[in-house]
C-alpha cells in the first residue's frame, strides 16, 4: 500500500451517503443470484467521483490496483474514471500500459456501468487500427462482463464511422441470453443507425425475426412508430 492510499480511501469514504445505498443495490441487482450479487455501494454520485478524480489525477498503478480490488463499487468506478482521464493525455507507450493494466485487472470491471465507463476508452481506443482478436475472444467468453466489454469497446469504432467490428461482434452476440448483452448490442446497433441507417437496417432485416425482443427494442428505439411496429411484428 502506498503512503497516499489511506488519504485517497478516506476522501472516498467521506463522501459515503447511506441514504442512497438501498436504491443502488436494487438498481444494480445485488441480490442473491442476480448479476451483481454482493456488490457493495457507498452512495457516492458520479459527479462527486469526477470532481475527486481531478484532485487525484496522478494515481499510480499500485493505487489504481488497490481501488480496483475494493469490494466497494464506487472505488472501482473511481479508478476507471482516473484511468480514462490518464489515457487521454498519455503517450503511446503509457496508453499501452494502461490498456494492459485494465485487461489484467478486468475482474474489477464487473458491473454494466463500470464496463460502459471504460471499455470504449481503454480497449476500443487502444485497438483502433489494430487486430481485434481480443474482442472476438471476449465475445465468445462465458463471462458476462467480458462479453459486454467486447460489444461496448466497439463504440469507439462506431463513433469514427467504422462498423466492421461492431457488426461482427453484434453477430456473435445476437442470440445472447443475458439481458445486459441484449441491451448492449441493441444500443450499439442504434448508434450505428444514427450514423448510417441503411447499415443498421440491413443487419435488422437479417436478424430481427430471431433476435431477443429487448435487443430489438433498443435497436429500433428511435425509429418512427410504424417502422418500429413492423420490426416488432417481423
Amino acid at each position: 500500500m502506498t503512503e497516499r492510499y489511506p488519504q485517497i480511501d478516506h476522501a472516498l469514504m467521506s463522501l459515503e451517503n447511506p441514504s442512497k445505498t438501498a436504491g443502488l443495490k436494487r438498481f444494480f441487482k445485488t441480490g442473491p443470484g442476480q448479476y451483481s450479487e454482493g456488490d457493495i455501494f457507498l452512495g457516492i454520485t458520479v459527479p462527486q467521483l469526477r470532481t475527486l478524480s481531478k484532485i487525484y489525477a496522478d494515481l499510480t498503478h499500485e493505487e489504481l490496483q488497490l481501488l480496483l480490488l475494493s469490494p466497494h463499487h464506487e472505488k472501482r468506478l473511481f479508478a476507471l474514471i482516473v484511468m480514462v482521464n490518464q489515457y487521454k493525455k498519455a503517450s503511446k507507450a503509457d496508453q499501452e500500459k494502461l490498456h494492459r493494466f485494465y485487461l489484467t485487472h478486468r475482474a474489477g470491471v464487473n458491473n454494466w456501468d463500470l464496463v460502459d465507463s471504460s471499455a470504449a476508452q481503454l480497449v476500443g481506443a487502444y485497438l483502433w487500427g489494430k487486430p481485434k482478436d481480443l474482442l472476438i475472444t471476449f465475445a465468445h467468453s462465458p463471462n458476462l462482463w467480458e462479453r459486454r466489454i467486447a460489444m461496448i469497446a466497439t463504440y469507439y469504432d462506431i463513433k469514427l464511422g467504422d462498423f466492421t467490428y461492431p457488426l461482427q461482434i453484434a453477430t456473435i452476440l445476437v442470440h445472447d441470453s443475458h439481458d445486459l448483452i441484449q441491451k448492449a448490442v441493441g444500443w450499439m446497433l442504434r448508434e450505428i443507425g444514427k450514423r448510417d441507417l441503411a447499415v443498421e437496417e440491413t443487419f435488422l432485416n437479417q436478424h430481427a425475426a430471431t433476435m431477443p425482443r429487448a435487443m430489438l427494442r433498443y435497436a429500433i428505439e428511435k425509429f418512427p412508430q410504424e417502422k418500429r411496429l413492423a420490426y416488432l411484428n417481423a
